[in-house]
């Protein structure tokens, strides 16, 4: 089924990343400050809500729906949402339902959850992983147990999920264990995911000071390790793969920094409060829980995305750490991987 959301720059979206709550078991350094304010419970969606939102969403083409946070696994009764959305995966693409239900996940409830993922239709999962030195650890997520993430990531191994390390690279922080990574996740059967950091949200860090751009990273690693095309390597999302042939995973490159993905940009994003975004890089959002919470139609729901996608800008402006100029996106006359 083709998507019938359509932005303004004609891009079908057919990706929705649903956020179930905002609240974590950890606090990441380059993700939320220390001392966190959660929302207050009645402002959360409950699951009804995102699920009659999902449907909507599914039944104008919406194909992947990827399920965050916080941390998604840490909101109560997060196991009969699963199954109940997993019932949309649906084999038949020219039908309303869903081809894919994903997961990120900082892989510390992995171990109690991840038969519930496999039972609900999930085939992969995405893991946030920035060290593989407990102590180092310990200080990026400020709160989190490496033991704890590495038996959720072993126990979704053996329950069956396809696993992709996340990992966020930080100058000074976390950039001696590439190589390690690579290799660790080449053990594990995993592909691993390198992404840049991003400035969106207080997390009481300066990231300016941690910000490494990707592509030097990728000719240094380059240097030890041999890259190889790799199928389908651009996917639903905004990695660009290489295959790492001495391992046989997959290598991915998120870099919204120093060479944007918004061309082919083809999702959205829903906040546990109800609030649609569009654009990463973007404040602006159209409050779909009020229209819910006064009885509005599907219609309305409908009327107020498609609002929403008539203003999804055409690629995200960040400051590049250290020189303040503007990185944007690529106009659509050029390739993701190009210019």
């Amino acid at each position: 089924m083709q998507s019938s959301l359509i932005d303004i720059q004609g891009r079908k979206i057919s990706y929705l990343r649903v956020s179930v709550t905002d609240r974590c078991d950890m606090r990441c350094v380059y993700c939320m400050s220390e001392n966190m304010e959660f929302l207050p419970r009645p402002e959360v969606l409950t699951y009804e809500e995102l699920e009659r939102l999902c449907t909507v969403f599914m039944s104008h083409g919406v194909r992947r729906i990827r399920l965050t946070g916080g941390e998604p696994l840490v909101r109560r009764d997060i196991g009969d949402f699963l199954l109940s959305l997993g019932r949309w995966i649906q084999p038949d693409a020219t039908m309303p339902g869903l081809d894919e239900l994903t997961l990120t996940t900082n892989g510390s409830q992995l171990t109690r959850y991840a038969d519930t993922l496999v039972k609900a239709g999930v085939r992969r999962v995405n893991v946030s992983l920035d060290s593989l030195k407990p102590e180092r650890f310990s200080t990026i997520t400020r709160r989190g147990n490496l033991h704890q993430t590495l038996e959720g990531v072993r126990a979704a191994r053996d329950a069956g999920l396809a696993v992709r390390i996340n990992t966020v690279a930080m100058k000074g922080i976390n950039d001696d264990e590439f190589d390690d990574l690579i290799a660790w996740c080449g053990e594990i059967g995993a592909d691993l995911c390198l992404i840049e950091t991003m400035p969106m949200g207080e997390t009481g860090e300066d990231r300016r000071a941690q910000y490494l751009p990707l592509h030097a990273i990728r000719l240094s690693l380059q240097k030890r390790w041999t890259f190889e095309a790799a199928n389908g390597a651009g996917g639903a999302g905004p990695a660009r793969y290489v295959r790492v042939a001495e391992t046989g995973q997959r290598l991915g490159f998120i870099t919204p920094l120093s060479h944007n993905f918004c061309d082919s940009c083809n999702r959205v994003r829903l906040s546990c409060s109800g609030q649609l975004y569009t654009c990463l890089g973007s404040d602006g959002a159209v409050d779909l829980r009020e229209i819910l919470r006064t009885g509005g139609t599907d219609a309305d729901i409908l009327d107020a995305i498609d609002r929403s996608l008539a203003r999804k800008p055409l690629r995200h402006d960040f400051l590049i750490p250290g020189n303040d100029a503007k990185v944007q996106g690529p106009s659509r006359l050029m390739s993701v991987t190009g210019g």
